[in-house]
């Protein structure tokens, strides 16, 4: 291999090293970040899982009793097991557009506030779900760009060892050049104008 070839293969290499490293380093960072915020947004909001059963705690959710809601996992377990089990006891299997329409259509002004109730009730627990499902899809997100992180680490660690092998190739001076000599043939080659 010539210098020239080995200097452009190092040059390549480095910055290959240094793609790999930004994005790595731009992954875990993101990873970060976004842990922190899930945190940061769901403590002052203070939502603790029930401590018991005899306190509404559902059986799936007995690994979680008494914890405060800190985590995406913890979000989408209460979103879901917790809140979705309660909103479909109060709307009785129905979502909020059914009891909204209802209380729309209603024409006895008690039986429509009661309705209403119930459409406004099932729309605050909906929009609560939703967000913590929100924070739990960041937390998933948080995740992927941790092993991106990783497997770019990895992979410049790997171009890194290259690079290293290239340059001291290039200083203890052993490249080797091959030349190759083309044989001479004693018959002309045939002449492609006719």
């Amino acid at each position: 291999m010539t210098r020239s070839i080995r200097w452009r293969i190092i040059v390549l290499q480095i910055v290959a090293l240094l793609v790999l490293a930004f994005g790595s380093g731009a992954a875990l960072v993101a990873t970060s970040f976004t842990t922190s915020q899930i945190h940061d947004q769901l403590a002052p909001q203070q939502i603790f899982f029930p401590q018991s059963a005899a306190q509404g705690l559902p059986t799936e959710l007995r690994a979680y009793a008494g914890e405060q809601v800190l985590s995406g996992e913890q979000a989408h377990a209460y979103a879901e097991q917790f809140i979705g089990l309660h909103l479909r006891e109060i709307g009785k299997g129905h979502p909020y557009s059914y009891w909204s329409a209802k209380a729309r259509a209603a024409t006895d002004p008690q039986v429509a506030a009661q309705e209403q109730a119930l459409a406004d009730t099932l729309f605050k627990g909906e929009t609560l779900r939703a967000m913590l499902n929100q924070a739990w899809t960041f937390s998933v997100i948080a995740q992927i760009a941790l092993f991106a992180g990783i497997a770019l680490a990895l992979a410049a660690v790997v171009v890194l060892g290259t690079l290293l092998f290239e340059v001291t190739e290039l200083l203890t001076g052993r490249e080797t050049v091959v030349a190759v000599k083309a044989a001479q043939t004693e018959t002309p080659l045939p002449s492609l104008a006719r």
